[in-house]
């Protein structure tokens, strides 16, 4: 009689408890209140939203689970969920083709080739599958540009400067430095800010306007808007974490990653205008102005230069057919 009781008091409590929500833990590399963090944080409502919240989201910020190399090696062995970020080439040297120089020159071409169905967006999502992680969406952040702590009197100039710029460890920042006519230091992202501080460097190269503002606002007196790259970062999930959740968790997660990405490519090219007045108006920065000819100028030296380099590194074959991909989508 008391093992019924018991039996049917417990069975009575579960049906009115309320479930526990599951709870993915997301890593991402800016501050708090930037604009990623408050564009995920709408996501991460949206999605407890739509799994009735049997799906929570908890947001990490300012790289506080590690460095984005870090973070997606544990993405990879299920140490941790998620993660928005750039890709990390140190894992597989292919990755740097998400950021190669000057691949995209335009707002429309980089929709063409890092959007949904663009021919980088569709090589991503099988290079995070070969390290055990599912690509939910991309996110596009900025074309890249040049933040000095110094004057350079030739903005649009490629002759050797003298600068010197700290640069992502990754070979195609440092070759397209060089290209650009600075001294390039390989630094990590949680050193440059101080690097740049203390006189070790003079500038920082593989950032754009956001990223200057949102972590190197003490220390820009000086920016180049020389669409070195086009930044897009990546959000991405452990596919141990992503089958642990169910069909219907699943599928909700990955439509309000669609929406996350189509609302984000609607507002990037107005965010990024926002935030070099930005560093004009809050900070009293200098915003080079460089023409088309200049950049046209850029684009050439560099993509002579660095290109066939970076080709040899990421395999000549292979990185030359998605170039050759590239060329053909975005005529």
């Amino acid at each position: 009689m008391k093992t019924h009781f018991l039996a049917t008091a417990l069975a009575t409590l579960m049906a009115v408890s309320p479930a526990i929500a599951e709870t993915l833990k997301m890593s991402h590399v800016r501050p708090q209140d930037t604009t990623v963090d408050v564009e995920l944080r709408a996501f991460a409502s949206a999605v407890s939203e739509a799994t009735g919240g049997d799906l929570e989201i908890q947001l990490f910020p300012a790289s506080a689970l590690g460095d984005y190399t870090t973070v997606q090696e544990r993405i990879s062995v299920g140490a941790l969920d998620m993660a928005t970020q750039p890709a990390a080439a140190a894992s597989d040297r292919r990755m740097q083709i998400s950021s190669f120089p000057y691949m995209a020159e335009t707002w429309a071409q980089a929709r063409a080739v890092y959007g949904p169905g663009g021919v980088v967006r569709d090589v991503m999502t099988g290079l995070y599958s070969d390290q055990d992680i599912t690509m939910l969406a991309a996110y596009p952040v900025y074309f890249g540009g040049i933040a000095l702590n110094v004057e350079n009197p030739d903005h649009a100039s490629t002759a050797a400067n003298g600068i010197k710029v700290r640069v992502p460890g990754i070979k195609s920042f440092q070759l397209t430095g060089e290209a650009l006519g600075y001294i390039p230091s390989p630094i990590p992202f949680s050193e440059a800010f101080t690097a740049v501080q203390t006189g070790v460097v003079d500038g920082v190269i593989g950032s754009g306007a956001e990223g200057y503002y949102a972590s190197f606002r003490d220390v820009t007196k000086t920016y180049i808007p020389a669409n070195t790259h086009f930044e897009v970062w990546y959000m991405i999930i452990s596919n141990e974490s992503l089958a642990a959740l169910s069909e219907e968790d699943q599928a909700a997660l990955k439509e309000q990653a669609v929406t996350f990405e189509a609302t984000r490519w609607e507002v990037a090219e107005a965010d990024q205008a926002r935030n070099e007045q930005r560093l004009v108006d809050d900070l009293g920065a200098t915003v080079a102005k460089l023409s088309d000819e200049d950049l046209a100028a850029m684009s050439a030296k560099v993509r002579a230069e660095v290109w066939p380099a970076v080709l040899e590194d990421v395999g000549a074959e292979w990185g030359q057919a998605i170039l050759d991909q590239v060329a053909a989508a975005s005529n």
